[in-house]
């Protein structure tokens, strides 16, 4: 498993890649967004994953820790344009920040981050985050498909469908959608959809589940009311 570390800190960046080393991870370190999106030019057809033995070549990493605070453009930015490439969107990031506001983990979860960490943090700690994120992110079901009404959720693609016209979904929508879909008929709250989908404890302030409830519905148009509010509780699919 390779990993990306994109860390101005050249101290932090250093003890990063060597404990992922260390730990049995491939592991490339860079200090700003320019050598990041450099590693990860693309040619025309599309892209592998890296593996121990291609490490240096232009593919992609199965994970990328990202620094909020960069030169140049900040980690959040460069987190939007990894969610909004078709190519780079199913990456699993997990941010750093120094910062511990409430706004900084809200807008990093609300761009699609799928864990965060505040420094100063400890490496084993580091670590045991990167595989429960890449666990998650692994995690398939033994259903190949689900079809509701006009909305067909194709599982081993990652594909959603819409009166058959394919809807472009970040890996936190897909994985709502899939598992509102799996349960049909049963609510959910807010604080179970945030524990089984971002997998770790809930913050009562945060507005990220809605945020994703709401460009959901907006993605999937017509069949936007499959999912229903239930007010005061969370959110299920119409049965």
């Amino acid at each position: 498993m390779m990993v990306y570390c994109v860390e101005d800190d050249e101290a932090i960046r250093e003890i990063v890649v060597y404990t992922l080393r260390s730990t049995g991870f491939d592991a490339e370190g860079f200090s700003d967004g320019k050598e990041f999106f450099s590693a990860l030019r693309l040619n025309e057809n599309e892209p592998q994953r890296i593996n121990s033995e291609d490490s240096k070549k232009n593919l992609l990493p199965d994970l990328v820790l990202l620094d909020i605070m960069l030169p140049g453009e900040d980690g959040l930015q460069i987190l939007k344009k990894l969610r909004n490439d078709h190519r780079t969107r199913q990456i699993p990031v997990i941010m750093l920040t120094a910062k511990g506001s409430e706004f900084d983990k809200v807008t990093g979860l609300d761009l699609g981050a799928d864990d965060y960490m505040i420094k100063p943090f400890g490496m084993m700690e580091l670590v045991s985050r990167i595989r429960a994120v890449l666990r998650r992110s692994e995690k398939t079901t033994e259903k190949a498909e689900i079809i509701k009404g006009n909305v067909a959720l194709f599982f081993a693609e990652h594909r959603v469908t819409v009166d058959g016209k394919e809807i472009s979904l970040t890996p936190k929508e897909f994985q709502l959608l899939s598992l509102l879909m799996e349960h049909q008929g049963i609510v959910f709250s807010r604080e179970q959809l945030f524990s089984q989908i971002w997998g770790f404890e809930y913050y009562g302030e945060t507005r990220t589940v809605d945020v994703h409830i709401r460009s959901l519905r907006s993605k999937l148009g017509s069949a936007a009311d499959l999912i229903e509010t239930i007010r005061g509780i969370g959110y299920k699919i119409r049965k």
